[in-house]
């Protein structure tokens, strides 16, 4: 069997300030610790046989990830388009927006609609390009939505939208 998978489907470009800083902060640490990688390994080929030297092995393993993750970064990143600022009509749900739904069973969740660069479930943020946002987007309090999950339909009523200003 072989190991060919269809590929992803392509992400939004969307992303707010926050995510973008994130993004570029990450980049520049990842350049700073390239380099004592760099020096890690240099210092473990001196020692000798690599084909046994652990050390050695392991910083060629971290710099190969260092370095996927800043190509990754580097293309990424000029495509992206930053969203700030409230949209216009602050009772509608767009990107950005943090939305509290209510379930069937009278329990409250809320999330933020972010790019798929900042998905992050533990804090509520959820990608743009997911099925709850996708439901989410262009309605406003109090409008039903139909998400598709795993166990099944669920239904969600919108009960808050607030949108975070840019300081």
């Amino acid at each position: 069997m072989g190991r060919w998978r269809p590929p992803q489907a392509k992400s939004s470009p969307y992303i707010t300030r926050e995510g973008y800083l994130r993004l570029e902060q990450e980049l520049k640490q990842l350049w700073q610790r390239r380099s004592e990688v760099v020096q890690a390994l240099s210092a473990a080929a001196a020692e000798g046989d690599r084909s046994e030297n652990a050390e050695y092995i392991y910083r060629k393993k971290q710099l190969r990830e260092m370095d996927q993750r800043i190509a990754y970064l580097q293309k990424r990143m000029p495509r992206l388009q930053i969203i700030s600022g409230p949209p216009p009509d602050q009772r509608c749900v767009f990107f950005g927006a943090w939305v509290t739904v209510e379930d069937e069973r009278g329990r409250e969740s809320c999330y933020r609609i972010v790019g798929s660069d900042e998905l992050n479930p533990a804090e509520g943020h959820i990608s743009v390009d997911s099925p709850m946002a996708s439901a989410l987007l262009k309605r406003s309090i109090d409008d039903e939505v139909r998400v598709r999950t795993l166990e099944g339909e669920m239904r969600y009523v919108i009960t808050r939208v607030r949108y975070l200003e840019d300081t």
